[in-house]
């Protein structure tokens, strides 16, 4: 018999050894190696899920009229960029499915490319959506090292500032710059757009949206991770042509949530608290860090601690890191090869939590 394709471990259910060896403390483990929020959504959204007339009929797939106008204005608002909410933006059930899907629907608008190029250091849903689509994945470090071969070849680049899990701002003009010139369509993962700390926070789009699409989350921006809703805006031609692919996919978001998420986007109040929140979080983290003899400096963005393991040994590492403070931590190998002599601290516990590790290691 043929064998076909075997999944691979999910890379989070590899800590099981490691999350019982923190569960040992006091109080239990803390788990940092998943980027998932812990504080509350907003109130008024949650209310907007319980408003009537929403769940009844089929909400549509691109979006109502509402959440993508409440998207186009926040674009312009805070991101300072300009897109038609009639054609240039639709809605995602959550950002990860359209990660992973998205590459099995370009194969079929451009059946003669078969490669996603994505960052070398990265979140791993980039590499899995080629892959399950049956194309090439090819990592890059820097745009300059692409090879002709593999851009001739490519459906997609994908670009992520912030960037998980290293936290790094990119030049995301460079990068639309470099699709155009190739006619490769590059898609540019913002979900942490908001939580940018040395700039302004940027958009792709604010170099136009021919030949790009931004793709964004309310997941991080709204702690709304378990209403699975997000958006993508840019190239109108592309967004059409996703938008009905989409539709005969059944992909479509509840009519609550989408009602939910336009009110989320129209408040900023809430994300400015949360930006300061994750920033206190990371420099207690940092402190706890020096405290067991390593060292993360602050991140351009997003709310990951990255650092390097000593000895690089993450595995050890991380394995400390749960003795010493009950801290669940991802060693960097989950985020691609040449990453395997770090590790990564999601700022997403609550204060008392991180509180509680860092008595663990002797501070007060």
């Amino acid at each position: 018999m043929t064998s076909g394709f075997v999944p691979p471990p999910y890379p989070y259910e590899r800590l099981g050894e490691i999350k019982a060896i923190a569960n040992r403390h006091p109080g239990g483990a803390i788990d940092l190696s998943v980027g998932t929020p812990c504080d509350p959504a907003p109130p008024q959204v949650i209310a907007a899920l319980a408003e009537p007339g929403r769940a009844e009929g089929y909400p549509p797939s691109i979006g109502t009229p509402e959440l993508r106008t409440a998207a186009a204005d926040w674009i312009a608002r805070r991101l300072g960029a300009k897109v038609d909410p009639d054609a240039e933006v639709a809605a995602c059930v959550g950002t990860k499915e359209f990660v992973a899907s998205v590459p099995q629907h370009l194969r079929l608008r451009t059946p003669s490319r078969d490669t996603v190029l994505y960052p070398a250091i990265s979140y791993p849903t980039y590499e899995m959506g080629a892959i399950l689509a049956g194309l090439r994945a090819v990592p890059y470090q820097s745009l300059a090292e692409i090879a002709d071969a593999d851009a001739e070849r490519a459906l997609c680049l994908w670009v992520n500032s912030p960037n998980n899990p290293t936290g790094a701002l990119h030049d995301l003009t460079e990068a639309a710059g470099w699709g155009r010139e190739r006619d490769v369509p590059v898609l540019s993962d913002e979900c942490y757009a908001e939580f940018s700390y040395r700039r302004p926070a940027g958009t792709i789009l604010g170099a136009g949206t021919a030949g790009v699409l931004a793709l964004h989350s309310l997941s991080k921006r709204d702690n709304f991770a378990g209403a699975r809703i997000g958006f993508y805006a840019g190239d109108a031609e592309l967004v059409h042509y996703l938008r009905e692919v989409r539709k005969h996919a059944g992909l479509m978001p509840s009519g609550p949530v989408q009602r939910a998420a336009a009110v989320a986007l129209a408040d900023d109040e809430h994300v400015e608290a949360q930006r300061d929140r994750y920033w206190r979080r990371m420099q207690r983290l940092c402190q706890m860090l020096d405290a067991v003899g390593l060292h993360a400096d602050l991140p351009d963005g997003a709310f990951y601690l990255w650092f390097a393991a000593p000895d690089g040994d993450a595995w050890a590492a991380t394995r400390m890191l749960a003795e010493r403070a009950g801290i669940v931590a991802s060693p960097g190998e989950f985020y691609g090869p040449v990453s395997t002599g770090y590790l990564r601290l999601a700022a997403v516990a609550p204060d008392e939590k991180i509180e509680l590790a860092a008595q663990r290691v002797g501070l007060t």
